[in-house]
Parts: C-alpha cells; sequence; structure tokens
C-alpha cells in the first residue's frame, strides 16, 4: 500500500508540471499536426443549440459535437485536413478502412493488381455525384491523385507512379517495383476526391461526395455542415451538424452535461467515469485504436539479461489501470483484432526477471539494488510528457525498484531531437500511430529494419531483414499477416521493445444518437449518412 500511495503522489505532481509545461504545438512524436486553438465558450454552444429546434426526432435534426482538432483549411490534399473533413462527413476516398481493418470499396467498385505485380486496375462506381450534382468518374479521380501528388509531401511518391485513364470508369497506376499497399494508400481519408475543375475555395468551400456538404467554417474554430441532398448514396438521416473546437476535458464534459453537445471522443479517464456512472443517459464505446505507447531497449547499453528482466518486470496491465481506460495492454504494436496482431509474449514474472539477472552475475547489494562486479545497475529511463508517456515511465520505475532494478528519469520536450537522436538511454519511451492504413509494413519498416529511423538500438537480426523484404512485395493479405506476426515475434522474443499500450478511441454519444464511427478504431471516421439522433 505504501508503494501505491507513493506512485499516486509521484503522478500527481508530474500531471501538474505537465499541465504547466506542455502548452503549445504537441511534438511530431504524437503524430499529430499542431493542436493549438481556442475552446469554445459554454455560452456559444448553448446559443446554437438554443437556435435549432430539430435536435430531436429519428429522422432530420442537427448533432452537436466537440471535436478535438480545428484547421486553418478544408482542403483534404493539403497536410493532415482531410481526417476532419471525413469526420465531418464531407469527403470520401476510394476505398475504405473497415473496423477489422480490412480495405473495403467506396467511390471504387473494385481495385485488382496485374500478375507481375505492378499494375493496379481501378475501376470506380458509375453511380458517384459531387454535392453540385455532377458526376465522378475515373479522369476525375486521377486528378486528384495527381493534385495530391503535387501539394502533400506525405505523398510525393505518388508523382513516381504511372497513373492513366482507360475510360470512363477505369485508370490504372502502374509502379516501377511491386507495391502491395496501394488499395491500403487509396484508402487515406487524404486521397478524397473533390471536383477539382469546379471548387473555387479548395481552403474554405471544397465540393465533395459525402453525405454532407460545408454550411459555415471558421479556420481553426467552428464547423457547420449541412445534409447534401444530392448524395448518391441515398438518403441522409440527419440536417446537419455544429463541430466545436474544445480541447478542454471539463469544457468539453460541462457542454455534455449540459446537454449542449452529444457527441465527444478521445474522453479522459475522469470523463469516463463521470459518463458510466449516468449510463442511463451516456453511451460508451471504447475500441483499441492505432496510436501505440512503447519503449525502445538500447542493446548497445544493456545486455540480453537486463532486457529480458525489463520486459518481465514491466507490467503494461498495471500503466492502463493508472490510466483509468483510456489505453489496452498491447501484445505486440497491432490490435490484436487485426490479422497482424496474432503474437505472444512472456506474462510478467518478477521471480523470472531476477533468476536472469542473478544468472549473468548479477546481485542485490546492501540497498537492495542489483549490482554487477561492484557496479550498481541504474538504467536511465528516457520520455517526454505527452501521451501519458510521464505516467508511464513513473509506474516503470517503480516496478523496476520494486524488483530490484535501480533507474531514474530523464524528460525531454523533443525525443527526436535528443535521445532517440544520440542514443543516449537505456529505456526510451515513445508513441506513434503504428496503423496508419490497415498494413503492418510501414511501422515495421520504421523500427526493425537496419538502418531505419528508429533503428537506433543495436537491434540486428538477418532473419528479420530478410522477413522484411519479403513482406515489401507480398500481395497476399494472408501471408503479408503471417510475414508480420513472424516479424514482430523476433522482436519480442530478442527483447527490442517493450509494447505498452494502445490508446483507446473513446467516443461518448448521449442517449439515442448513434452511427458516429463508434466501432471505428481510425480517428477520421465519424459523421454518416446513417448517424442518426435517435429520438
Amino acid at each position: 500500500m505504501k508503494k501505491k500511495t507513493g506512485l499516486f503522489m509521484a503522478l500527481s505532481l508530474t500531471a501538474a508540471m505537465a499541465v504547466t509545461g506542455c502548452a503549445g504545438n504537441t511534438p511530431d512524436a504524437n503524430g499529430n499536426a499542431a493542436e493549438n486553438g481556442e475552446v469554445v465558450s459554454d455560452n456559444s454552444a448553448t446559443d446554437a443549440a438554443a437556435t435549432d429546434e430539430t435536435t430531436a426526432g429519428s429522422e432530420g435534426g442537427v448533432l452537436y459535437v466537440a471535436a478535438n482538432f480545428a484547421y486553418s483549411s478544408l482542403d483534404p490534399h493539403k497536410e493532415y485536413y482531410a481526417w476532419y473533413d471525413s469526420l465531418y462527413g464531407m469527403t470520401e476516398s476510394l476505398f475504405v478502412m473497415g473496423d477489422d481493418f480490412d480495405i473495403v470499396p467506396k467511390l471504387a467498385e473494385s481495385g485488382e493488381v496485374s500478375d507481375d505485380g505492378l499494375t493496379w486496375t481501378i475501376v470506380v462506381r458509375d453511380d458517384v455525384t459531387f454535392s453540385n450534382g455532377n458526376s465522378f468518374n475515373a479522369d476525375i479521380a486521377v486528378k486528384n491523385i495527381e493534385r495530391l501528388a503535387e501539394i502533400n509531401e506525405r505523398f510525393a511518391y505518388l508523382d513516381e507512379f504511372e497513373i492513366e485513364t482507360v475510360d470512363d470508369r477505369t485508370f490504372t497506376i502502374t509502379t516501377p517495383e511491386i507495391y502491395p499497399t496501394m488499395l491500403n494508400d487509396l484508402a487515406s481519408p487524404e486521397v478524397a476526391m473533390i471536383d477539382v475543375d469546379n471548387t473555387e475555395d479548395f481552403d474554405n468551400a471544397p465540393i465533395c461526395t459525402g453525405p454532407f456538404k460545408i454550411k459555415s467554417f471558421e479556420p481553426e474554430g467552428t464547423v457547420e455542415v449541412e445534409k447534401n441532398d444530392a448524395y448518391w448514396g441515398g438518403n441522409v438521416n440527419l440536417d446537419g451538424a455544429v463541430f466545436y473546437y474544445m480541447q478542454d476535458a471539463d469544457a468539453k464534459s460541462m457542454a455534455m452535461l449540459n446537454g449542449e453537445i452529444q457527441v465527444e471522443t478521445s474522453a479522459t479517464a475522469s470523463e469516463i467515469e463521470l459518463y458510466n456512472a449516468e449510463s442511463d443517459k451516456y453511451a460508451l464505446y471504447t475500441v483499441p485504436a492505432t496510436r501505440l505507447q512503447f519503449y525502445l531497449l538500447n542493446q548497445n547499453t544493456m545486455d540480453d539479461s537486463v532486457r529480458k528482466a525489463v520486459n518481465l518486470i514491466v507490467d503494461n496491465e498495471e500503466i492502463a489501470s493508472f490510466l483509468g481506460g483510456t489505453t489496452t495492454p498491447a501484445v505486440g504494436p497491432f490490435s490484436v483484432d487485426s490479422a497482424y496482431g496474432k503474437v505472444t509474449k512472456p506474462a510478467v514474472d518478477v521471480d523470472a526477471a531476477k533468476a536472469a539477472l542473478e544468472e549473468a552475475g548479477y546481485a542485490l547489494n546492501a540497498d537492495g539494488f542489483y549490482e554487477k562486479a561492484g557496479k550498481e545497475l541504474d538504467l536511465n529511463i528516457c520520455y517526454y510528457a505527452a501521451r501519458s508517456l510521464d505516467t508511464c515511465a513513473i509506474v516503470m520505475q517503480q516496478e523496476l525498484e520494486s524488483a530490484g532494478i535501480k533507474s531514474h528519469l530523464t524528460v525531454e520536450e523533443d525525443p527526436d531531437a535528443t535521445y532517440l537522436a544520440t542514443g543516449d538511454f537505456d529505456i526510451a519511451l515513445y508513441c506513434m500511430i503504428a496503423d496508419k492504413s490497415g498494413d503492418p509494413y510501414y511501422f515495421l519498416n520504421s523500427t526493425l529494419r537496419e538502418g531505419a529511423y528508429y533503428d537506433v538500438c543495436g537491434f540486428d537480426s538477418d532473419e528479420c531483414e530478410k522477413l522484411l523484404d519479403e513482406l515489401k512485395y507480398e500481395t497476399d493479405n494472408s501471408k503479408r499477416a503471417d510475414l508480420a506476426n513472424k516479424i514482430v515475434q523476433i522482436a519480442i522474443d530478442d527483447n527490442a521493445f517493450g509494447y505498452i499500450g494502445l490508446f483507446n478511441k473513446t467516443t461518448v454519444l448521449r442517449d439515442g444518437v448513434t452511427g458516429y464511427g463508434e466501432t471505428s478504431p481510425f480517428d477520421f471516421y465519424g459523421l454518416t449518412a446513417d448517424t442518426s439522433l435517435g429520438k
């Protein structure tokens, strides 16, 4: 009990420091664009809700949503803006990612690759129209992809492909080498289809295909959408929706309790507890998402026995409990619901950890800590104070200390410019989106490939390199999953990493609201034609 009390005090102090020290843009390590902006006042939400008397009824009505981000533009081909265009129900891509991480056709009817794996043939639907009534076709799809490659550096690689219109419904993409994740890329929200020929203001009023269209847009502020009466997909339940930019958790929960908003995502631990206490009014949907907390174990500074001991001691179930339901303990880097998330790791076993250390020549000293050849083991745990990594670091330190391993904490503002760049750490905490588009290759290639960005710990495996080469070109999804599972298992068995938790996507809906992407693990799905107030 004494340990728990001290831990709670340490966590409280760290949380207070994090609140005062983390103003401004979040670091790139968070996997997000900037998060600055003003919080909507309670009055603005109340006034807007009061002006609309149609917020009840299973058909029609306006939905009020607390949005976590607000961007300066609605152009889906720029930056990460498409994530919220998709959330607003405005934009659609050729394919979408299903709840089970499968790729499903949306504006496309099919996508197939040639026998040599170099040419993809995409057939688009023949019944899609934009919100202005204009028809969508293959040529417009090609223009959108070309525009995306031109103005978004993350998709500049598309310019290396040969993209040609075959007929009104068909286009091809030919790649210089086998590129098995083409459909995953085309499912990215950034590959949104807009009427590029007739849109006059891409930043403020793009013409899209989704069930909703823009009504009013305040850059980095409130966004209003209204029903697209020309929606090709059929009936649209709601008349519209209003998205308020609200970062402050207290402001969001107050607005929800007052009935000023009906949807909130990314609820905090305290909010989850609050809403669960009134389950007759609020429905909570929690699914493990794709943002991963993990740590790198430095093989250049720790021998095999120490790395093994760390992974046998660190209890991600305990860490998740301190995070109050905001994360799900991870086995590997990917959701266990995905085909490429089928791996195993040893259970927490402090006795086995101690045995591993003692077999390697470590012994407890008079202070109760392990040492070897007169040198006390003292691990440097590096972290940055975002994505709850401060909590992870403190809990890990307490767990290691209880098992006889001394450690000290080093906090940095920018991990990429400090400990990841220098390799000056024993344990390095990090957080990133591990599954960007329903495929494992990006994360595995970034963390386990020799010479990759996150290859800073001395991990070296010829078998892993061989399997990564196979994964890069394998076109069969089942075989890709098998390869990915083998690669991750190698990393787990080698104690190269420790996978802590996957952040949950927790969607809070006022009683009656349904169909707001609550079962999707991806952050960019929300408002749909089927979204309903229910009452």
